[in-house]
Order: structure tokens, then sequence, then C-alpha cells
């Protein structure tokens, strides 16, 4: 038997510099985290301790999850409650378009668990908060970040025909990692889905890929190229965290010149837009995935 000695033990491996950040600051930032406590409103910026949190709101920009959060699935990399989803409900999309108008929101990023457990996917919430938010808030332009459905056509129909600015669909990781990272999830029916959008007339179409799993470089390469190869226009790349122990571990911090290198790769293959550093998260800098 081993004895453990100073020696012999690993310290655990701090956070590099390049993703330490500063508290958000800021007049705008003050004035809507002051909305959001007073009115009780619910964004995935302050539930998930967003980095970016701080930048996007003085922005205008802000993401909403829809229809709860307890997730049916259970991603090794996620940490959003997994279990049985509470019943749905249906002033929801009111709700939603309630707190974009009070937080005066210029674009909203709607995302979502995934409800395995329902018929349609929740797929009609999904619409429902769409037309909610357009009519309550007209001028406000939206990204919709959704799960696969379970890559059913009819289901992936109801949000093109509500025709949100962009639609979002997270790829996460590489095809050898996906078993692991995303176990209900299949690496080929998410570029199905993306592929399809975009055969509908979907005007802008995204995915995201996280950094640090133990994927390799020629790895991450591939994942660009599948993506761009099925019609993505905009591509977000990033560090993945640990959120609790209970989770997949960090393998490794991707220093910023690889970062770099993989958005100059991406921009080669011709994506519209690239956004690609340690803090990058799926809804950063999403006003300029509009245009």
């Amino acid at each position: 038997m081993e004895t453990k000695t100073a020696s012999n033990i690993l310290p655990k491996e701090r956070k590099p510099k390049w993703l330490r950040v500063k508290l958000p600051t800021g007049k705008k930032y003050t004035e809507l985290r002051g909305l959001v406590d007073k009115y009780n409103l619910n964004t995935i910026c302050t539930s998930g301790s967003c980095p970016n949190m701080g930048e996007c709101w003085g922005e205008g920009t802000a993401t909403f999850m829809i229809l709860g959060n307890v997730c049916t699935r259970s991603c090794g990399f996620c940490g959003v409650k997994t279990g049985r989803p509470e019943t749905v409900d249906w002033d929801e999309p009111e709700k939603v378009a309630r707190s974009i108008k009070i937080m005066k929101i210029k674009h909203a990023v709607l995302t979502s668990v995934d409800r395995d457990d329902l018929k349609d996917m929740g797929s009609i919430m999904w619409a429902e908060t769409v037309k909610a938010v357009r009519r309550m808030n007209p001028e406000t332009t939206l990204e919709t970040l959704i799960p696969d459905f379970q890559g059913v056509e009819r289901h992936i129909d109801r949000v093109i025909n509500v025709a949100p600015e962009v639609v979002s669909h997270n790829i996460e990781t590489v095809r050898r990692l996906t078993r692991d990272v995303r176990i209900q999830a299949k690496y080929d029916r998410s570029l199905g889905v993306l592929k399809y959008l975009k055969s509908q007339g979907q005007r802008r179409t995204k995915s995201g890929i996280m950094l640090g799993l133990g994927e390799k470089r020629e790895e991450v390469i591939e994942t660009l190229h599948d993506l761009r190869e099925n019609d993505v226009d905009v591509v977000t790349i990033g560090q993945y965290l640990q959120p609790s122990k209970k989770h997949l571990p960090v393998k490794r911090f991707i220093l910023p010149d690889e970062f770099q290198e993989y958005k100059e790769i991406g921009l080669e293959l011709g994506f519209r837009h690239v956004e690609s550093s340690a803090l990058v998260r799926s809804s950063y800098k999403a006003q300029k995935h509009i245009n």
C-alpha cells in the first residue's frame, strides 16, 4: 500500500490567469441587476453565474431559460438539475416577454432544458414564447438556442415558422467524446438538425464547442469542418469548466494562442462569425451574429 507524502500528492491545478474575470460593474449592469432582483426575473445569466454578464447586459443582451429548470437528460458537463421535470407553465411565454420588456433588452437569447418527457419535446412552448416576445417587444431581436428535439422535423419546424433571427444548436464536443459528454445526444443528429434548419430557409444558424474535455487538435478542426459542411454560419468556442465534483473533470486549460488559431481556421473555412476564447459562452456577443 502506497503511503502518501508531500512529494507524491499533486496540488489541484489552479485556473490560469486568463480565466479570471473582474466583477461586473457599470451603470447599465447595476440598473439591470436591480430590476432582476426587484421583479425576481429568471435569467440564465444570473443563475449560471456567466462571466460575461456585465459585458452582455451593458450591450442590452440577456439569456432566458424556458420549460423549467429540470432536464430529462444527464449530460456530463452541464450543471442543470436532472430528473423529472415539473408540469409545463403555460404562463411562461408572457413572463419571459414581460421580463425582456422590463429590462429593455435589445437582443434576447432563449434557451431551455431538454423535455424528452413531452410529446412535442417542448416545441410548442418554444413557438409560443417567441410569439409572446414579438408581441410585447417588437423591436427586440431573438436568438433561440434549441435542443435537438430528437431530430423530429415537425418539432423543429415550429421554431423555424416563428422566424427568430438566429437559431442555434450546440454540438458541444468532438465526435469521439460525444457519448461521454452528451450521453443521450448524437453527434450526427445534431449536425442533421443544423443542416435541416438551413435547408428550410433559416437565415442564420449557429453552434458551439467546449474545449478542455480531452479532445485533440485534429478533432476540433474536424468538428469545425463538419459544422461548416452542414451550412452553419456562426460558431462559438470556449473553455469547459467543471460545474461540480460530480461532473466531468477539466482535462486541460486551453491556451489563448490555441483559441486564436481555431478562430483563424474557422474564418478560413468560411464561417461568418467565430467567437473563440476561454470565456466565450454560447450567447457571447450574440447581438453581432444577426447580420
